[in-house]
This record gives structure tokens, sequence and C-alpha cells, in this order.
């Protein structure tokens, strides 16, 4: 009975990383998809392989902080009740999707053990404290870097990034002689080359990311019961998101490519670089953290600070000569150079805030992100304190 228990939290662990898998692939690889960079099946081979190191190395930390700090009486994760709790985890997942709201993983895996462990007597508020801590300040930290990024050096990375994809492929691959031989193909130039690079690696920084934060959420109940090791279970969830990111996560590659129009390849790549850092940053502290939550409120700073950039700053020198200093000229390699407005023709183009990030949708998506969460807690600890098998 026990065996077929354990098998049974299995798949059902690797159902919640399967999910996983679908669904961060394409906010992961979709501006790579959708500038024809990689193909889709490249584009899941990357996320399995960086997902499986981000677990492997510092993804352990995440795990033993839910699955063995968070609760301070172990003995309250059994193989029935961590079955539950990735069932919640797993339903939690399905309301995002049915919303249209990414759900976040890892606030909703916190909940569900936070529920059982206030079920039980045994949630250490110390740990729950320091992460819901966490959670406010990383969002305020994306939203400031992300605000600065926008109205300071947002221009330069734009022509830096900027790449129009040319006829035909990048490479030519000789496969003439026994190892295929590699080369550039004749149309690409150096700039595309590079926005290329850049991109792909971006996707492979937030597998990596995703991997040192998620792999807790399908992998962290099973761990602190016991009954499966760390090892064989980062390596069962390491193949889920791999089997996820092979099948359902096709079609959210497709989307996330052909809307990415709506959010420019450059602020789509900073809004991964700042987010990722963050959540790779949490992880190595054992903190796990919302990828989403980060990323909205990093785009609502990127845009805010791109919309706001035009403006003058107190004078910056003590002569009083000296003319005032605008945005532009701190962000000029010279004296009076001017910059071109961040990543636009005119002057006249520079965006509203509202015109970067929709307020209606970011509510709803901050608010879903809280909602979900708040439903697994609540269901698990209600199933755990009153329904009698548990025996809390």
């Amino acid at each position: 009975m026990v065996e077929l228990l354990l098998v049974v939290g299995v798949l059902v662990s690797m159902f919640v990383a399967y999910n996983i898998g679908g669904s961060t692939t394409g906010p992961a690889f979709g501006p790579a998809v959708g500038a024809d960079a990689i193909s889709k099946t490249t584009a899941a081979a990357l996320m399995g392989l960086f997902f499986f190191v981000g677990a492997w190395t510092i993804g352990r930390n995440v795990v033993t902080k839910l699955g063995s700090e968070l609760v301070t009486d172990v003995g309250v994760f059994t193989l029935e009740t961590s079955i539950v709790v990735l069932f919640f985890i797993g339903v939690a997942l399905l309301l995002g999707n049915v919303f249209g709201v990414p759900a976040s993983t890892s606030m909703t895996a916190v909940g569900s053990i936070a529920g059982l462990g206030l079920a039980g007597g045994a949630l250490d508020l110390a740990v729950m404290g320091e992460i819901v801590t966490w959670w406010v300040v990383s969002p305020i930290i994306g939203f400031w870097v992300s605000l600065v990024i926008g109205r300071y050096f947002y221009a330069r990375l734009n022509r830096f990034v900027a790449m129009e994809r040319s006829t035909g492929p990048l490479f030519d691959v000789d496969r003439s002689g026994s190892i295929p031989g590699v080369s550039v193909h004749r149309t690409t130039n150096r700039r595309e080359l590079a926005g290329v690079v850049t991109v792909v690696a971006i996707g492979c920084l937030m597998a990596f990311s995703s991997g040192t934060s998620n792999i807790a959420n399908a992998v962290a109940p099973l761990v602190g019961s016991d009954e499966l090791a760390m090892d064989p279970a980062i390596i069962f969830g390491g193949i889920g998101v791999t089997i996820g990111a092979f099948t359902i996560a096709r079609r959210t590659l497709e989307t996330m490519g052909s809307d990415i129009t709506e959010l420019p390849l450059t602020a789509a790549i900073v809004v991964a670089a700042v987010s990722s850092t963050l959540v790779v940053f949490l992880s190595a502290l054992g903190i796990p953290a919302s990828f989403v939550i980060i990323a909205t409120m990093s785009i609502v700073g990127l845009g805010w600070g791109r919309a706001t950039r035009p403006v003058t700053v107190p004078e910056a020198v003590s002569a009083e000569e000296a003319p005032p200093v605008s945005v532009d000229a701190l962000a000029a390699d010279e004296p009076g150079e001017e910059l071109p407005p961040i990543g636009e023709e005119d002057a006249a183009d520079i965006p509203e805030p509202g015109d970067l990030f929709n307020p209606a949708t970011t509510a709803r998506v901050v608010l879903m992100q809280n909602v979900v969460p708040a439903i697994a807690t609540a269901g698990a600890y209600l199933t755990f304190r009153f329904v009698p098998v548990f025996g809390f």
C-alpha cells in the first residue's frame, strides 16, 4: 500500500512539474522563438536542461526550506498529506489557467504547506515571516531597478539589442564530414548575431532561475515526508518539466512569440534579466519566489521609467554658469551630446505610463496571484483540520 501511495505521490509531483514546464517555457523562450532565433524544439530542450541545472544546484536550498524548515514538526509530513498538498498546488495551477493568469506555484506551495502546518500546530512563524517579507520586498526591488534602467539606460540597451532578422538561417551546418561544422550564414550580420545570443542567453537564465525556485513546488512535500530522497526527487521533477516543455508549452511558446510586439524585445530582455536575477538571489537564500509578480512589477517600473525619462534634474555641478543637466545628459558620453528618445524615433512618441502597462490587467494579475495562494492555504487548512482521516 505504501509503495502504491508513493507511486501516486511521484506521479502527482511530476504532474505539477509538467504544468510548471508548460507555463514557464513560453515566458523564458517566447522572445527567442518569436524572433526566429531558435525552434520550439530547441527551446524545450534548453528549458529542460537549464531548469535541471538550477534545480540540482541552488534549488536544493528551497526544497529544504519548504520541506523541513517551514514546519517545526516534520512528522506532519506523511505520504498522504504530501499528496494532498501537491493536489492543492495542481488545482491552483488549473485555477490560474482558467482565469488566464499564471498562478504563482511558489506562493501556492508555501500556502498549502502553511495550511498543513497550521492544522497540525507546527507552522514556524519566523520562517513564514521571512518568506512573506521577501515576497513584499522583492517586487519593490524589481520595480525600482527596472525604473532606473528605463529612465537612464534603456536607449543604449535598445541600440545594442535591437535587431531585424535577415533572410535565411543564422548558421550554416556542413554535414559532409564525420563531425558537422557550423559557420555563420552569409546574410547574418554582427548586430543580429549579438541580439540572438542575448535573447537566447536570457531565456536560459530564466529557465535556470525557474529551476532554482520552482523545483521545490513539485517535490518539497515528498522530500519533507522522507518518502523520497532529494536527488531522485529532483530528477523526477526535471523529467516532468521537460515533458511539459516539449508538449503543452508549444502553444504558450507560439502565443508569446506572436504577441511579443506588445512588449518590445529590449523591454522583454530587461524584465527577464531583472526578474531572473532576483529569483536566483532569493533561491540562494532558500526563499521561494514568485517570478510572475516580480516580472509584473518590473514591467510597470520599466514603463514608468521610460515614460518619465525626459525630465530635468537639479543642477549637477556647483558652478553657477553651468546649464541645467537633463536625464539625457546624464546618459551621454560627452557633455552636450543628445541621445535619442527611449527606443522611439521622435520625442513626441515617448509613451505614457498607461501605454506601456495596462493598469486593469496589472491589478487582475496581482489580485489573482494573491487570491489563488489564499485559496490553497484555506483549502489545505480546512482539509487537514476537519477531515478525520488526517487526525490533526
